[in-house]
């Protein structure tokens, strides 16, 4: 392409040159052409023609001339060449910075302004940008799951502080109010003689403070407890899990299994109540959610087999935890509490170590609670209480029946389906929402 302009460009110059050296030649006369004749002398002024203009005159240029002028005509047709060809990527060489995207140009403003700015400013513009971490979900309160219970008392408590004095009425009404709360008839007999004795001996005259002493008396009789639950490094503890079928066994298990291993320890199912069919497939669905492993046999088999090999994988894999269901009810001739001594017998060998035996019951059967208590405390020896379905119940009395009647601590207490509503049992904050 470049050779073709240069060659146009030697063609122009050339014919420019032509061009003027025949502009600068003279004309030479036509021969035997007469002489056009003479016309006779015009008066001065009179039809005289113009005068014809003046010629330049033109030089021929030098061959230096000539060979600039050549290569400004190249040197244009270079540049014309040049700006018609697309630019070349030029690629950033190793010490060359390379150009920031919009991002990292947005990204050092904003580090620029927050520099030029306060220290406390900046920090609240960055908790402002950031995304906040999500918040632990709160504990659930007595005072907030205990208003059916609370809603059964209310009443009672109303007529109590509506009196001037205490009188036989005051001690009727709150007679009547403890057998509501289901403590049961021998449990307010008690609580109601302490009560008359107080009152004398302190000389107790209104009904509030009737009531006050009421609540103190519930608060000492729930406070002399261990209400830990026992854990022995060293070799797998067994806690196994007792009680009547429909009682929520099975699906305690799986809340203790999940508040166990967020607490950093290992967890093995074992489905030792092998006589229900659906209970297997319950403990197993609850085994995924926690990342637990599961143990289970045959339909109809061996409950105390199935805790005894738990325990075996426990110990070849190390874990720390199993916890193991048993039976409610047997479809066979077999007596239950016998079945469960021997489910005892077989979790408290080696390799296996039972630490707890928490008897598991629904705190809306009241006074059947405390009858399942004491036949699974003779049979088992229970170490600890699970009152569950504590909020859908107007007999939380109960609970103040089982401690104090058998001396058996409630450690937990269910106020709501999810695993974070099995809470511990605080005696203070339960009379509290009872009374408020």
């Amino acid at each position: 392409m470049e050779f073709v302009l240069v060659i146009v460009a030697i063609f122009a110059v050339t014919a420019v040159v032509a061009a003027a050296i025949a502009s600068q030649a003279p004309r030479k006369r036509r021969p035997n052409l007469e002489q056009p004749p003479s016309r006779p002398a015009a008066p001065p002024g009179e039809g005289k023609p113009p005068a014809p203009p003046r010629r330049e005159k033109r030089t021929i240029p030098s061959g230096e001339e000539l060979d600039r002028q050549a290569a400004e005509v190249v040197a244009e047709a270079e540049a014309l060449l040049a700006a018609s060809q697309p630019k070349p990527k030029v690629e950033p060489g190793p010490d060359s910075e390379a150009e920031p995207t919009p991002e990292e140009a947005a990204d050092a403003a904003l580090d620029a302004a927050l520099a030029a700015v306060p220290d406390a400013v900046a920090d609240a513009i960055a908790d402002a940008v950031t995304e906040p971490e999500p918040a632990p979900e709160a504990k659930p309160r007595f005072r907030d799951r205990l208003g059916k219970a609370r809603a059964a008392l209310a009443g009672k408590f109303g007529a109590i502080r509506s009196k001037a004095k205490i009188d036989e009425d005051t001690w009727s009404d709150l007679e009547e109010a403890l057998y509501l709360a289901d403590v049961g008839p021998g449990m307010a007999d008690a609580m109601l003689q302490g009560l008359r004795g107080r009152v004398k001996q302190e000389g107790i005259e209104t009904p509030d403070e009737l009531l006050q002493a009421l609540k103190e008396d519930m608060k000492k009789s729930l406070a002399a407890a261990d209400r830990g639950l026992r854990f022995e490094p060293g070799t797998p503890n067994v806690w196994l899990f007792v009680g009547v079928n429909g009682v929520g066994k099975t699906t305690t298990i799986g809340k203790v299994g999940a508040q166990q291993a967020s607490e950093g320890r290992t967890v093995i199912m074992a489905a030792g109540d092998t006589f229900r069919a659906a209970a297997a497939e319950q403990l197993e669905l609850w085994s995924k959610r926690v990342g637990a492993q599961l143990v289970r046999g045959a339909e109809g088999g061996d409950p105390g087999a199935v805790v005894f090999d738990a325990c075996e994988r426990a110990l070849a894999r190390n874990v720390d935890l199993v916890l193991a269901d048993t039976a409610g009810r047997l479809h066979t001739k077999t007596n239950l509490m016998e079945e469960l001594r021997k489910v005892r017998r077989v979790a408290d060998k080696a390799p296996g170590q039972v630490t707890e035996v928490l008897l598991v019951i629904d705190a809306t059967t009241g006074q059947n609670g405390l009858q399942q208590a004491r036949q699974f405390t003779e049979a088992v020896d229970v170490t600890g209480i699970v009152l569950t379905k504590l909020d859908g119940s107007a007999k939380g009395g109960i609970a103040v029946a089982i401690q104090t009647a058998l001396g058996i601590p409630i450690k937990l207490v269910g106020l709501g389906e999810t695993a974070t509503d099995l809470v511990e049992f605080d005696p203070d904050e339960f009379v509290e929402a009872l009374f408020n």
